[in-house]
Protein backbone atom coordinates (compact mmCIF):
# COMPACT_ATOMS: atom_id res chain seq x y z
CA UNK A 1 0.00 0.00 0.00
CA UNK A 2 1.63 3.28 -1.01
CA UNK A 3 0.50 6.71 1.08
CA UNK A 4 1.13 9.99 -0.48
CA UNK A 5 1.20 12.56 2.48
CA UNK A 6 -0.15 16.24 1.21
CA UNK A 7 -0.65 19.57 3.23
CA UNK A 8 -4.10 19.76 3.24
CA UNK A 9 -7.58 18.91 1.22
CA UNK A 10 -6.71 21.19 -1.80
CA UNK A 11 -3.93 19.31 -2.32
CA UNK A 12 -5.10 15.59 -2.08
CA UNK A 13 -7.56 16.91 -4.72
CA UNK A 14 -4.51 17.40 -7.60
CA UNK A 15 -2.73 14.94 -6.21
CA UNK A 16 -6.01 12.70 -7.27
CA UNK A 17 -6.88 14.35 -10.58
CA UNK A 18 -2.98 13.84 -11.86
CA UNK A 19 -3.00 10.09 -10.78
CA UNK A 20 -6.79 9.92 -12.51
CA UNK A 21 -5.60 11.99 -15.63
CA UNK A 22 -2.23 10.09 -15.92
CA UNK A 23 -4.11 6.83 -16.36
CA UNK A 24 -6.53 8.18 -19.31
CA UNK A 25 -3.91 9.48 -21.24
CA UNK A 26 -1.91 6.15 -20.66
CA UNK A 27 -5.13 4.07 -21.56
CA UNK A 28 -7.71 6.14 -22.93
CA UNK A 29 -9.72 2.97 -22.70
CA UNK A 30 -9.71 3.21 -19.09
CA UNK A 31 -12.84 2.41 -17.02
CA UNK A 32 -12.67 4.74 -14.00
CA UNK A 33 -14.46 3.81 -10.91
CA UNK A 34 -16.00 6.42 -9.24
CA UNK A 35 -17.24 8.08 -5.79
CA UNK A 36 -19.32 10.59 -4.63
CA UNK A 37 -19.68 12.75 -1.58
CA UNK A 38 -17.59 15.78 -0.76
CA UNK A 39 -14.34 13.95 -0.59
CA UNK A 40 -13.76 13.51 -4.85
CA UNK A 41 -15.26 16.93 -5.37
CA UNK A 42 -11.98 18.78 -5.35
CA UNK A 43 -10.55 15.68 -7.38
CA UNK A 44 -13.57 16.30 -9.97
CA UNK A 45 -12.67 20.12 -10.18
CA UNK A 46 -9.01 19.86 -11.25
CA UNK A 47 -9.70 17.15 -13.55
CA UNK A 48 -12.55 19.59 -15.49
CA UNK A 49 -9.91 22.03 -14.94
CA UNK A 50 -6.92 19.44 -16.65
CA UNK A 51 -9.56 19.05 -19.29
CA UNK A 52 -9.87 22.87 -20.33
CA UNK A 53 -6.46 23.48 -19.92
CA UNK A 54 -4.76 20.48 -21.65
CA UNK A 55 -7.52 19.14 -23.70
CA UNK A 56 -7.30 15.82 -21.77
CA UNK A 57 -9.61 13.24 -24.08
CA UNK A 58 -11.95 11.57 -22.06
CA UNK A 59 -14.31 10.39 -25.36
CA UNK A 60 -13.28 6.75 -24.83
CA UNK A 61 -13.59 6.33 -21.04
CA UNK A 62 -16.10 4.67 -19.58
CA UNK A 63 -17.35 4.92 -15.99
CA UNK A 64 -19.03 3.05 -13.33
CA UNK A 65 -20.44 4.82 -9.37
CA UNK A 66 -20.28 2.91 -6.63
CA UNK A 67 -23.64 3.80 -5.80
CA UNK A 68 -26.94 5.45 -6.54
CA UNK A 69 -30.25 6.23 -3.95
CA UNK A 70 -33.02 3.73 -4.14
CA UNK A 71 -36.23 6.36 -4.99
CA UNK A 72 -34.44 8.77 -7.35
CA UNK A 73 -34.37 9.60 -11.28
CA UNK A 74 -31.13 10.12 -12.71
CA UNK A 75 -32.13 13.79 -13.27
CA UNK A 76 -33.11 14.39 -9.53
CA UNK A 77 -30.68 16.81 -8.14
CA UNK A 78 -30.49 14.72 -5.37
CA UNK A 79 -29.37 11.57 -7.28
CA UNK A 80 -25.75 10.42 -7.75
CA UNK A 81 -25.98 11.07 -11.56
CA UNK A 82 -27.29 14.12 -11.16
CA UNK A 83 -24.18 14.92 -9.00
CA UNK A 84 -22.10 13.04 -11.59
CA UNK A 85 -23.42 14.66 -14.37
CA UNK A 86 -22.70 18.44 -13.12
CA UNK A 87 -19.55 17.77 -11.42
CA UNK A 88 -17.38 15.56 -13.69
CA UNK A 89 -19.25 13.99 -16.87
CA UNK A 90 -20.27 16.81 -18.92
CA UNK A 91 -17.42 18.98 -17.35
CA UNK A 92 -14.85 16.96 -19.06
CA UNK A 93 -17.21 15.35 -22.12
CA UNK A 94 -17.54 12.29 -20.99
CA UNK A 95 -20.58 10.41 -23.78
CA UNK A 96 -23.45 9.53 -21.93
CA UNK A 97 -23.71 6.15 -23.43
CA UNK A 98 -20.60 5.87 -21.62
CA UNK A 99 -21.51 6.38 -17.76
CA UNK A 100 -23.30 4.06 -15.85
CA UNK A 101 -24.98 4.45 -12.24
CA UNK A 102 -27.63 2.02 -10.59
CA UNK A 103 -30.85 2.67 -11.70
CA UNK A 104 -32.21 3.99 -8.20
CA UNK A 105 -36.26 3.44 -9.86
CA UNK A 106 -35.87 -0.11 -10.98
CA UNK A 107 -38.88 -1.83 -10.74
CA UNK A 108 -37.09 -5.01 -9.16
CA UNK A 109 -33.79 -3.99 -6.87
CA UNK A 110 -32.35 -7.34 -6.92
CA UNK A 111 -32.29 -8.01 -10.96
CA UNK A 112 -31.12 -4.39 -11.25
CA UNK A 113 -27.82 -5.31 -9.02
CA UNK A 114 -27.48 -8.68 -10.64
CA UNK A 115 -27.87 -6.26 -14.46
CA UNK A 116 -25.14 -3.81 -12.85
CA UNK A 117 -22.67 -6.01 -11.78
CA UNK A 118 -22.59 -7.71 -15.05
CA UNK A 119 -21.93 -4.34 -16.86
CA UNK A 120 -18.79 -3.63 -15.10
CA UNK A 121 -17.74 -7.41 -16.23
CA UNK A 122 -18.56 -7.01 -19.69
CA UNK A 123 -16.94 -3.74 -19.33
CA UNK A 124 -14.25 -5.93 -18.80
CA UNK A 125 -13.74 -4.48 -15.02
CA UNK A 126 -12.65 -0.96 -13.28
CA UNK A 127 -8.99 -0.01 -13.86
CA UNK A 128 -8.63 2.75 -11.24
CA UNK A 129 -11.63 2.91 -8.33
CA UNK A 130 -11.67 6.11 -6.27
CA UNK A 131 -13.05 5.48 -3.00
CA UNK A 132 -13.12 7.54 0.05
CA UNK A 133 -13.78 6.02 3.35
CA UNK A 134 -17.02 6.65 6.04
CA UNK A 135 -16.13 6.93 9.61
CA UNK A 136 -17.22 3.55 10.59
CA UNK A 137 -14.82 2.25 7.65
CA UNK A 138 -17.42 1.39 5.38
CA UNK A 139 -16.43 1.76 1.72
CA UNK A 140 -19.61 2.21 -0.81
CA UNK A 141 -22.03 2.29 1.31
CA UNK A 142 -20.83 -1.14 2.56
CA UNK A 143 -21.12 -0.65 6.06
CA UNK A 144 -20.13 -2.51 9.44
CA UNK A 145 -20.79 -6.25 8.76
CA UNK A 146 -20.96 -6.68 5.34
CA UNK A 147 -19.43 -9.56 3.44
CA UNK A 148 -15.80 -9.42 2.07
CA UNK A 149 -17.37 -11.66 -0.21
CA UNK A 150 -20.36 -9.11 -0.90
CA UNK A 151 -21.56 -8.18 -4.92
CA UNK A 152 -23.55 -5.25 -5.90
CA UNK A 153 -25.93 -5.77 -3.57
CA UNK A 154 -29.41 -3.43 -2.01
CA UNK A 155 -28.59 -1.98 1.23
CA UNK A 156 -30.28 -0.50 4.23
CA UNK A 157 -28.99 2.71 4.98
CA UNK A 158 -27.58 3.13 8.98
CA UNK A 159 -28.86 6.11 10.75
CA UNK A 160 -25.43 7.24 11.20
CA UNK A 161 -24.89 7.04 7.22
CA UNK A 162 -27.96 8.65 6.85
CA UNK A 163 -27.38 11.30 9.44
CA UNK A 164 -23.78 12.15 7.72
CA UNK A 165 -25.38 12.72 4.57
CA UNK A 166 -28.17 14.76 5.60
CA UNK A 167 -26.15 17.96 4.61
CA UNK A 168 -27.39 16.97 0.89
CA UNK A 169 -31.00 17.40 1.75
CA UNK A 170 -33.56 19.59 3.25
CA UNK A 171 -34.02 17.48 6.31
CA UNK A 172 -32.25 14.08 7.66
CA UNK A 173 -36.00 12.46 7.01
CA UNK A 174 -35.31 13.58 3.25
CA UNK A 175 -32.64 11.19 3.39
CA UNK A 176 -33.41 7.85 1.19
CA UNK A 177 -33.01 4.45 3.08
CA UNK A 178 -32.18 2.54 0.63
CA UNK A 179 -29.42 1.89 -2.37
CA UNK A 180 -27.61 -0.30 -4.41
CA UNK A 181 -23.89 -0.24 -3.99
CA UNK A 182 -21.14 -2.01 -5.31
CA UNK A 183 -20.14 -4.92 -3.16
CA UNK A 184 -16.64 -5.28 -1.57
CA UNK A 185 -15.90 -8.17 -3.53
CA UNK A 186 -16.81 -6.11 -6.93
CA UNK A 187 -14.67 -3.19 -5.20
CA UNK A 188 -11.77 -5.82 -4.53
CA UNK A 189 -11.52 -6.57 -8.64
CA UNK A 190 -10.68 -3.20 -9.01
CA UNK A 191 -7.03 -3.02 -11.15
CA UNK A 192 -5.59 0.09 -9.04
CA UNK A 193 -7.60 2.03 -6.00
CA UNK A 194 -7.31 5.35 -4.81
CA UNK A 195 -8.49 6.05 -1.34
CA UNK A 196 -9.05 9.77 -0.54
CA UNK A 197 -8.83 10.96 2.87
CA UNK A 198 -8.93 13.89 4.44
CA UNK A 199 -10.02 15.80 7.44
CA UNK A 200 -9.19 14.80 11.98
CA UNK A 201 -12.23 13.06 11.68
CA UNK A 202 -11.12 10.46 9.37
CA UNK A 203 -8.18 10.11 11.63
CA UNK A 204 -9.07 7.41 13.60
CA UNK A 205 -10.23 4.78 11.11
CA UNK A 206 -7.79 5.77 8.21
CA UNK A 207 -5.08 4.20 11.07
CA UNK A 208 -7.57 1.27 11.79
CA UNK A 209 -8.02 0.96 7.92
CA UNK A 210 -4.09 0.92 7.37
CA UNK A 211 -3.30 -1.28 10.57
CA UNK A 212 -6.15 -2.70 11.79
CA UNK A 213 -6.91 -6.46 11.55
CA UNK A 214 -8.67 -7.67 8.77
CA UNK A 215 -11.95 -7.49 9.88
CA UNK A 216 -15.58 -6.85 8.58
CA UNK A 217 -16.75 -5.01 10.97
CA UNK A 218 -14.40 -2.27 9.58
CA UNK A 219 -14.80 -2.89 5.59
CA UNK A 220 -12.24 -0.71 4.43
CA UNK A 221 -9.67 -3.62 6.37
CA UNK A 222 -9.91 -5.61 3.43
CA UNK A 223 -8.19 -2.79 1.13
CA UNK A 224 -4.45 -4.50 3.43
CA UNK A 225 -5.10 -7.30 1.15
CA UNK A 226 -5.73 -5.52 -2.29
CA UNK A 227 -2.26 -5.69 -4.53
CA UNK A 228 -2.34 -2.11 -5.82
CA UNK A 229 -3.72 0.82 -3.02
CA UNK A 230 -2.27 4.39 -3.14
CA UNK A 231 -3.77 6.34 -0.17
CA UNK A 232 -3.72 10.17 -0.48
CA UNK A 233 -3.91 11.52 2.98
CA UNK A 234 -3.84 14.91 4.17
CA UNK A 235 -1.98 15.68 7.95
CA UNK A 236 -5.07 16.00 9.87
CA UNK A 237 -6.07 12.56 8.27
CA UNK A 238 -2.73 11.06 9.07
CA UNK A 239 -2.48 12.55 12.75
CA UNK A 240 -3.33 9.14 14.66
CA UNK A 241 -0.91 7.25 11.85
CA UNK A 242 1.95 9.30 12.51
CA UNK A 243 1.06 9.65 16.29
CA UNK A 244 1.48 5.90 16.61
CA UNK A 245 4.63 5.64 14.12
CA UNK A 246 6.84 8.21 16.52
CA UNK A 247 5.42 6.14 19.61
Amino acid sequence: MKIIEVDHYDQMSQEAAKIISEAVCSNPRTVLGLATGGTPLGTYKYLARDHQLNQTSYTQVHTVNLDEYVGKAADHQQSYAYYMNTHLFKPVGIPHTQTHLPDGLAVNLKDEADRYNQTIQTLGGVDLQVLGIGKNGHIGFNEPGTSFDSETHLVHLTASTRKANATYFSTESDVPTQAITMGIATIMRASQILLLVSGIDKAEILYQCLFGEVDEQIPATILQTHPHVTVIADQEALTIVKEKSEA
